[in-house]
């Protein structure tokens, strides 16, 4: 159940391997976390993440294969969580990939593959849990989106793209949930230093998985809807969505 002060007893990470979301996990389980359920395509990635956060904490950690690209994984993931937690107070959705922009490399399967990873997975996952905890009467999902989303650049159209589509989903499912006494936080970070990220130059405004994870307990605090990490890209996007698209094709990175 989630305390007077918004923090969760219960959570799903789904990324179980993500290191935005073990920062998130880890932080919260100072502050009264207790069961988790990972959930992720990469076994050996989910076993370290439950041993870091048993030694943060966590009593019990369940970790759950799932390709979120299927929905029999998706289904299969719903029906152990439930058996495993029963009611989740808080979801985090902290599923990317990078991938790439070159148009030699680009092919269709790997767009697919983008998307489902960026977007249509995690939305599925995401409403199927909604749904849930609507029933229940209460609940929090964070949704781990990113700038990228905000206008779509050249040098990471297909990423920029999910991340767009998952952002507008989590818009208009929080609008829709609106009096469920479930709510939904969309947190957009710019460059985040990761595994992810690792040998690209960082960004202006770069951040560390661990800034991120301090927004996204401020925003449960605070009860917030959107969260920029950090704070100054979002009147700086606000500003480059105003520029003529002739003038940011032509902007480096």
């Amino acid at each position: 159940m989630i305390d007077a002060t918004g923090m969760p007893q219960s959570a799903v990470l789904l990324g179980g391997s993500s290191e935005i979301g073990l920062e998130v996990l880890e932080a919260l389980a100072s502050r009264r976390l207790e069961r988790v359920v990972l959930a992720g395509r990469d076994p050996a990635g989910l076993a370290s993440a439950g041993e870091r956060l048993e030694r943060a904490g966590v009593r019990q950690v369940h970790l759950v294969s799932c390709d979120v690209g299927r929905s029999e994984d998706i289904e299969r993931l719903l029906e152990e969580t439930e058996a495993a937690l029963g009611p989740v107070d808080l979801l985090v959705v902290a599923t990317g990939l990078l991938g790439t922009a070159d148009l030699d490399r680009l092919t269709p399967a790997l767009v697919q593959e983008m998307f489902a990873a960026n977007a249509s997975g995690p939305a599925a996952v995401t409403a199927g849990f909604a749904r849930r905890m609507a029933s229940q009467g209460y609940g929090r999902i964070v949704v781990l989106s990113s700038v990228a989303g905000l206008r779509v650049r050249r040098a990471n159209f297909v990423y920029g793209a999910g991340k767009a589509a998952l952002d507008g989903f989590a818009l208009g499912l929080g609008d829709a949930l609106a009096g469920t006494g479930v709510a939904v936080t969309i947190v957009r970070p710019g460059f985040v230093r990761t595994r992810m990220t690792a040998g690209m130059k960082p960004a202006p405004l770069s951040s560390e998985a661990a800034d991120v994870a301090r927004a996204v307990l401020g925003a449960l605090e605070a009860d917030r809807r959107v969260v920029y990490v950090p704070p100054a890209l979002g009147p700086a996007f606000l500003l480059l969505r105003l520029l003529p698209r002739p003038v940011f094709r032509r902007l480096p990175g």
